[in-house]
């Protein structure tokens, strides 16, 4: 991947870490309101091993440190739009593995919020430099 000397920033070039940062917020806000009671399950067992064999425990885990992830994912793309310029195609693996995992989730799951993840992953395969010619 290489990098050139970063453009002005705007919201038209720099929104995709922003975007995933909001998905991954809204990701976790629903998991603390309608997991609580497994969140809350979690804690009373100690944190520490507290999954075991319950697969609605182990989901709701799971679905958290997705979110965590996520987020992680979001701001290490606003990095890369806020600091450096990536030659057109650079970020476009990255794009190509979030859509993989975005259809996925949308093929397992169709009503659930892996939609809000195709517009970012599909900027990102794209790659930046699209800008209008026109004066």
């Amino acid at each position: 991947m290489s990098f050139t000397a970063p453009p002005p920033q705007t919201f038209r070039t720099a929104w995709k870490g922003w975007w995933l940062l909001t998905v991954a917020a809204i990701h976790t806000v629903f998991a603390a309101v309608v997991f609580l009671p497994q969140l809350e399950e979690i804690v009373r067992r100690g944190v520490i091993d507290s999954v075991g064999t319950d697969p609605m425990v182990g989901a709701v885990a799971w679905f958290v440190l997705f979110g965590a992830v996520l987020a992680l994912l979001g701001w290490a793309v606003l990095l890369v739009e806020r600091h450096m310029a990536p030659t057109p195609g650079a970020l476009r693996p990255l794009g190509l593995g979030v859509l993989a995992l975005a259809l996925l989730g949308i093929a397992l799951m169709p009503a659930s919020g892996f939609w809000l993840v195709l517009p970012p992953a599909l900027a990102l395969c794209w790659g930046p430099g699209r800008r209008s010619t026109k004066a």
